[in-house]
């Protein structure tokens, strides 16, 4: 195994003869494996070795980092075994033990441990530190912060913290493992994280305890821990390794044994840190008082908004995060959704629209009256695609209002009202006033009722151009919903223009993308032809350090695009199920989002997991 190892990272320009030499050398005296040796001195990162083993023996890698093991799993199998192995159990679906190795040719390993489980296992390929790290983590039972790369590296043995910089990872990637003296600094850009006096560890007995309903708070002594030099730069820390990571939420989880924060990165949400049990209060106060929330208000939802200006790579940034806080049963649930207008993307051509669909989209916000109806669940970019609508109508001679709630991005040239419902004013008490001030263009945030159904489509039927949204799962059912919330079908045949559902699916991380094999039968059942399916090819992201391992590097849209023909007005107004007027759709040419996932697979744009999860045949 070492020799070949050696060969191959030769073979590819990894390792220097010199520096395998000198591994070898070091291997002999020591010991160990030979990858391990080279991640020890230096020479290579723990990464690179498992990537190169991923492929030597065709068995997946991954990145413990950016799992939680459930405890029923980790009892699986015993300290000592997961020691003298090297191995850690990772999931189990049915008779099947998922299992990380750093030396997936061990078959008395696997044999040992299929023995004790009665179960097969299948191996994964993890480094050997991050296996050892994780034995550390979840066999010892004590809670540690754990941010994606290791920048909080946990020292098993000893409970403490190991690591260094949460800067990316050097050429090398090695850490040394240097224990954290008294005035050693952890820096991320311009934000100084000292952990002078900051213990991260959670010790037995000191969780805080919620307050009773009636006990009073001490609100002097809450603000006091909110600004706490440890708990200020964790959340400094936090905001600015959420932008690094492209993560659209962040998520404060408190629970009645265990603190948990959460990144949503492309949709997906990741376990990023567990900090200590005493942090809970302070943390979550520090996060109310920036967004100017009420911090002695804990038994109802609040609302707020946070504005800071960072210094990210050389580059000032500002960052908008909208704050959201839940009383749950443990305190206090906070979710931040950053507002990154670096990621709005404005261009219509760049959103993964088909041609024929984006022409079809045009045609309808071209119209100088009519209604556009986006529609799909929370988080499909419906916001993006009407945005990047305004954008390309904004010009001097027309004036455009917006009803949002909330307002996400600030757009120069349109007037963009902020919803406040607890004074009255709603949408349609908007739309009434927009209606006197002499718009070309209105953008009501959401239709959720009657009353602002019925402005909308008065305000489409009477010279304007009204773009709205709507909460349905495709286009033909967006009639059935505004005939059921009360509008005349006549009005709704002759008021809307288009109706377009969307939703957003992951794509294949360009840097680790390779082709895959999959049936053709499982290529005809999501809908290809048998001609097609013999001569498709598929493609899937293997993980690499660029993607974090999850084989995805960003999103892109599929769209279902309805224009409302004088056919479809026809149905419409007769009474027409959604099955009808979908039958009659596709008829007429309309893509479906399942046809729209099946043309990003032409194109080799995302997976068939990604498509299967998000549309329907």
């Amino acid at each position: 195994m070492s020799a070949k190892l050696g060969e191959i990272l030769v073979r590819e320009n990894l390792v220097t003869p010199q520096q395998l030499r000198e591994a070898l050398d070091y291997q002999r005296v020591n010991g160990g494996r030979l990858g391990s040796n080279l991640v020890k001195l230096g020479i290579i990162s723990d990464d690179v070795i498992t990537a190169v083993l991923s492929r030597q023996y065709g068995v997946p890698s991954i990145n413990l980092d950016l799992f939680h093991i459930e405890p029923a799993i980790i009892k699986l199998i015993s300290q000592e075994v997961a020691l003298k192995y090297t191995v850690l159990p990772i999931s189990r679906v049915g008779a099947t033990l998922t299992l990380a190795m750093a030396d997936p040719t061990n078959v008395f390993a696997m044999d040992d441990i299929k023995f004790m489980t009665e179960l097969n296992v299948e191996p994964v390929i993890a480094s050997e530190a991050s296996i050892q790290m994780a034995i550390g983590k979840y066999y010892s039972g004590s809670t540690q912060i754990d941010i994606f790369d290791a920048a909080f590296a946990f020292d098993g043995d000893k409970g403490g913290l190991k690591g260094a910089s949460l800067k990316k990872n050097s050429k090398n990637g090695h850490n040394k493992g240097n224990k954290i003296k008294e005035d050693e600094r952890l820096v991320d850009s311009d934000i100084d994280v000292s952990l002078d006096h900051f213990d991260f560890t959670s010790h037995d007995g000191e969780e805080f305890e919620l307050l009773d309903d009636n006990e009073e708070i001490d609100l002097a002594t809450l603000t006091r821990a909110s600004e706490d030099a440890p708990v200020v730069r964790l959340v400094n820390v936090l905001m600015v390794d959420s932008l690094r990571r492209g993560a659209s939420d962040i998520h404060v989880e408190p629970y009645e044994k265990d603190f948990r924060i959460r990144f949503r990165i492309d949709g997906v949400l990741y376990d990023v840190m567990h900090p200590p049990m005493k942090l809970r209060d302070p943390l979550i106060s520090r996060l109310k008082i920036m967004a100017k929330l009420d911090i002695s208000e804990k038994r109802l939802p609040q609302d707020g908004r946070i504005k800071i200006k960072v210094k990210v790579d050389d580059r000032s940034r500002e960052l908008d995060f909208r704050v959201s806080t839940l009383p749950t049963l443990f305190g206090e649930k906070v979710v931040l959704r950053l507002l990154d207008k670096d990621k709005l993307m404005l261009d219509m051509t760049k959103l993964g629209f088909e041609a024929e669909s984006l022409e079809k989209f045009q045609r309808a916000i071209s119209n100088p009256y009519g209604m556009v109806l986006v529609t799909g669940p929370t988080g499909s970019g419906k916001t993006n695609t009407l945005y990047s609508a305004l954008q390309s109508l904004n010009q001097p001679e027309t004036n455009i209002m917006t009803a949002e709630d909330p307002v996400e991005f600030n757009l120069p040239g349109i007037n963009q009202v902020q919803m406040k419902e607890q004074i009255g004013l709603n949408f349609a008490a908007s739309l009434r006033s927009f209606l006197r001030q002499d718009p070309n263009i209105i953008l009501v945030g959401e239709i959720r009722d009657f009353e602002t159904a019925e402005i909308a489509i008065k305000a489409a039927l009477t010279g304007h151009l009204v773009l709205s949204t709507l909460h349905t799962n495709d286009a033909p059912s967006t009639i059935s919903r505004l005939v059921n919330m009360g509008i005349e079908p006549f009005l709704v045949a002759t008021s809307i223009n288009l109706i377009q559902a969307q939703r957003l699916i992951r794509r294949i991380c360009a840097d680790c993308k390779e082709e895959t094999k999959v049936p053709i039968e499982g290529l005809i059942e999501i809908g290809f032809d048998e001609d097609e399916a013999k001569k498709l090819k598929v493609y899937k992201g293997r993980g690499c350090e660029t993607c974090l391992n999850t084989g995805y590097k960003g999103r892109v849209g599929l769209y279902e695009v309805m224009e409302i023909t004088d056919e479809l007005r026809e149905l419409i107004i007769i009474g027409a199920s959604a099955i009808e007027l979908r039958r009659k759709a596709i008829e007429l040419g309309m893509v479906t989002l399942r046809g729209s996932g099946l043309y990003k697979l032409r194109e080799g744009i995302t997976t068939i997991e990604e498509v299967v999860k998000e549309t329907v045949a």
